[in-house]
């Protein structure tokens, strides 16, 4: 998977990024758990109003995994006060890392983990943290496999169900 391009999302590409985020979060986590919450969780996270919000922050960045000009995946990350906790100045958080089913296990996740680190390293943080949903082992695996470890648990709530997501982070070398 050589050819993946990595590329900063856009306002004008929003309608990409609402498609992409709500079939990979479908295809993530609709075994796990109702199609009410799912409903409701992809109506709030996923509006046109939500992303605009989101695309338009100056301390939020979307980036597109594409292959031979589809988009496979997509990579968000925050910092300073866009982070959903930690709001730590010397922090980058990973908000999201999502790959298309069919591209699972070909590294198009690896590729956009190696962006978020490269913007880091950009913005001088310290670290990047994370929280991922404590049944998601694939990708507890995943993080854990790159050098992260666990230092806390949140709260996530999907739909309404409240869901316990390990927080994790990794140290960057100066």
């Amino acid at each position: 998977m050589e050819n993946i391009e990595v590329k900063r999302i856009s306002l004008q590409e929003l309608e990409q990024l609402q498609k992409i985020g709500r079939q990979t979060f479908q295809e993530t986590f609709s075994d796990s758990n109702s199609d009410e919450n799912m409903k409701k969780y992809l109506d709030e996270k996923f509006s046109v109003e939500k992303l605009t919000e989101e695309l338009t922050n100056k301390d939020s960045e979307f980036y597109f995994a594409i292959l031979d000009h589809t988009v496979i995946g997509y990579l968000k990350v925050n910092f300073g006060e866009s982070q959903t906790e930690l709001k730590d100045s010397k922090a980058l958080e990973i908000e999201r890392i999502y790959v298309s089913k069919e591209f699972h296990g070909k590294k198009v996740g690896q590729v956009l983990y190696k962006k978020a680190i490269e913007i880091a390293k950009q913005k001088n943080s310290d670290y990047i943290w994370l929280g991922v949903w404590e049944e998601n082992l694939r990708a507890i695996s995943f993080y854990t496999k790159n050098g992260f470890v666990e230092f806390d648990k949140h709260i996530f709530k999907l739909g309404n169900d409240e869901q316990t997501d390990i927080m994790m982070k990794l140290k960057l070398a100066n």
